[in-house]
């Protein structure tokens, strides 16, 4: 039977996306490809997992929920590097959260999406 086994990209509504390109490539070291403002993105483990969810019309683990219609998980493989290049450019951090299959840490970029830094507990 056909079934759904990864995430096959993230689109995100954006003023200027040329302008947010060139925030991601600065907060998060993304590397778009020409003015398409386009990557594809590898898992280089191929026992990696991506999630998609889905959020009440009132929860805020997504940010505003009268704004706010999606989030970008992205897995890292340092987090406290990841989040030391966004301080570098001056982007928001919150605190690291520890969850039994990883750390995480949130922030919002320049057109007032929020993301999510995912750093993968190493052990299965």
């Amino acid at each position: 039977m056909a079934k759904v086994v990864g995430v096959g990209g993230v689109f995100l509504r954006a003023r200027d996306p040329g302008a947010l390109a060139h925030w991601y490539a600065e907060a998060l070291g993304i590397a778009f490809e020409g003015d398409d403002h386009f990557v594809a993105l590898v898992n280089e483990s191929p026992n990696s997992t991506a999630v998609f969810s889905f959020c009440g019309s009132d929860d805020h683990y997504m940010g505003d929920p009268s704004r706010l219609m999606a989030m970008v998980n992205f897995r890292v493989d340092d987090l406290d590097g990841v989040l030391n290049r966004r301080r570098a450019t001056g982007a928001d951090v919150e605190a690291v959260r520890e969850e039994p299959y990883g750390q995480f840490s949130w922030s919002t970029d320049p057109e007032g999406n929020r993301c999510e830094l995912w750093e993968p507990d190493p052990t299965p």
